[in-house]
């Protein structure tokens, strides 16, 4: 009896100094994210949230985010850029370009395609048992009267992701939604830039925080 109860001890001290397996989790997405991994950056601050909340040794976040991604780009790079590195968690934040880029450069991608890669880019994820977190695009001008000129689309396409989340038993980081009531309360002037983006759609500082802020609520529950 003695004998048992003092490798029950030494078990429970053993397992005490165990160092924890951190979460790897990966942001998946275009050159918002990549600029996320710059000082200031949404990624760094959740960073830095992670740390202040004393679970620095429970995750590490990795930025994937490559300018001008749309969702077909995502789907080409998934093995090396995402699958290669075991994730625990991916966040997908995806789809400014595809609508943007109809205007700018007429290579968008049309909404079929778009749910199409979408959904194959979540199964690759969830056939590895990765857990996944969709989020929507956030602004393409921060006008809050629906006056920006892809209004329409990127609601759209935000309706489309989450309608995939709901599909795939997903939570979504609705992004879309958060910036709209942000800007509802915050620019009574109507303004196309400078509460939440820089250019009406790169992050400026409190984009940024409020991005992150969304995310690691979910993060840390998830």
């Amino acid at each position: 009896m003695k004998k048992l109860f003092l490798f029950s001890v030494i078990a429970i001290a053993c397992m005490a100094f165990v160092k924890q397996k951190k979460q790897k989790v990966i942001f998946f997405g275009d050159s918002i994210t990549q600029a996320g991994v710059q000082p200031g950056g949404y990624i760094m601050r959740i960073d830095s949230m992670c740390t202040a909340a004393g679970l620095k040794e429970s995750y590490d976040f990795i930025g994937a985010g490559i300018s001008g991604n749309k969702i077909y780009d995502l789907y080409l790079r998934i093995e090396d850029d995402v699958l290669a590195k075991n994730p625990d968690m991916v966040l997908i934040y995806v789809g400014v370009n595809d609508v943007w880029h109809k205007a700018t450069s007429g290579t968008g991608t049309d909404a079929d395609k778009f749910t199409k890669f979408y959904q194959a880019v979540i199964k690759k994820l969830k056939d590895k048992n990765i857990k996944v977190v969709l989020c929507t695009p956030a602004a393409i001008g921060e006008k809050t009267d629906f006056s920006n000129s892809q209004d329409g689309d990127l609601n759209e396409y935000s309706k489309i992701i989450r309608g995939l989340a709901e599909k795939n038993g997903l939570p979504v980081v609705d992004l879309r939604k958060t910036f709209l009531e942000y800007n509802l309360k915050n620019n009574p002037e109507n303004k196309d830039r400078g509460i939440l983006t820089t250019d009406r759609v790169h992050l400026n500082a409190k984009g940024n925080q409020l991005v992150a802020d969304e995310m690691w609520k979910l993060i840390k529950n998830y």
